[in-house]
């Protein structure tokens, strides 16, 4: 059974799905779809296109779908608006923005949790269990992979990658790239592997001790890229978290981030 508050204002195109909570002084405007069970809290604010999956809960005062923050677009200009998978967790004050382009909406995959004050660019793309922490920002058109960790005030610059189950530590702003599994920290410093989320997330010991030997021989020394991407390939050949470290660098379009060549990080990383 749906269930929507007198005082909220539901677009005559909104199309709902089982078991929809709509609290009160929430605002639906445009095409607006919501899957089985998806519960606004109050004070919601919702503009389509976009569509939300099933189980997703979202808190006051988030803004989800308004237009781009892109100079080039022009409020009623075609978009695909924005997409959010199922079992979401959006908290206050997050926003996410619609696209810039018609054919390709800014998308969240399932399970993504958006801490206070958080904000994911126009166009960005957002993999499974990633985690936004409070005020942290995505910009346009980047790519988060999946689980992975964005910490409080953290900034990502757009068209930039952070690779699954990568964490990015507090205030730090990453313009390069960093690659999966790994932690990055201040401006574009590589400190080394997220050993805490590999193993919390059942990865065996023999690839993170993979994984461990391939970063040392091909991250940590300060070469080429065409050098580090030969080690990495040819290690790739045993290990599956190698192979899709190594991909990863091979279709990087910015730079990456660098190392950190001193004690304390080694310590860190390893």
């Amino acid at each position: 059974m749906t269930t929507i508050h007198p005082t909220s204002s539901i677009s005559s195109r909104s199309q709902f799905g089982d078991g929809v909570t709509v609290g009160p002084s929430c605002t639906l405007t445009g095409d607006v779809r919501l899957g089985d069970g998806v519960r606004l809290i109050g004070n919601v604010q919702l503009q389509g296109p976009i569509s939300i999956g099933a189980g997703t809960r979202v808190y006051p005062y988030a803004c989800l779908g308004f237009d781009p923050q892109d100079c080039k677009f022009t409020p009623g200009d075609p978009t695909a608006g924005v997409e959010i998978g199922a079992n979401c967790v959006i908290r206050e004050y997050a926003t996410v923005h619609a696209a810039t382009r018609a054919d390709r909406p800014t998308r969240l995959a399932d399970g993504v949790y958006m801490m206070v004050n958080s904000h994911i660019g126009h166009d960005a793309q957002v993999g499974a269990g990633a985690m936004l922490v409070n005020g942290s920002n995505v910009g346009g058109h980047a790519e988060i992979g999946e689980k992975a960790t964005l910490s409080g005030c953290a900034g990502i610059h757009q068209f930039n990658r952070i690779g699954r189950l990568a964490f990015v530590s507090g205030a730090g702003f990453m313009s390069c790239e960093l690659p999966p599994f790994c932690t990055g920290y201040g401006r574009n410093q590589l400190a080394g592997l997220n050993l805490v989320g590999l193993r919390r997330s059942g990865i065996c010991r023999e690839e993170i001790d993979a994984l461990r030997s391939a970063f040392r021989a091909a991250m940590w020394p300060l070469m080429m890229r065409a050098e580090r991407q030969e080690i990495l390939d040819e290690a790739a050949h045993g290990s599956a978290l190698v192979a899709e470290f190594a991909l990863f660098v091979s279709k990087a379009k910015r730079p990456l981030c660098e190392a950190a060549r001193n004690g304390a990080a080694e310590e860190h990383a390893f």
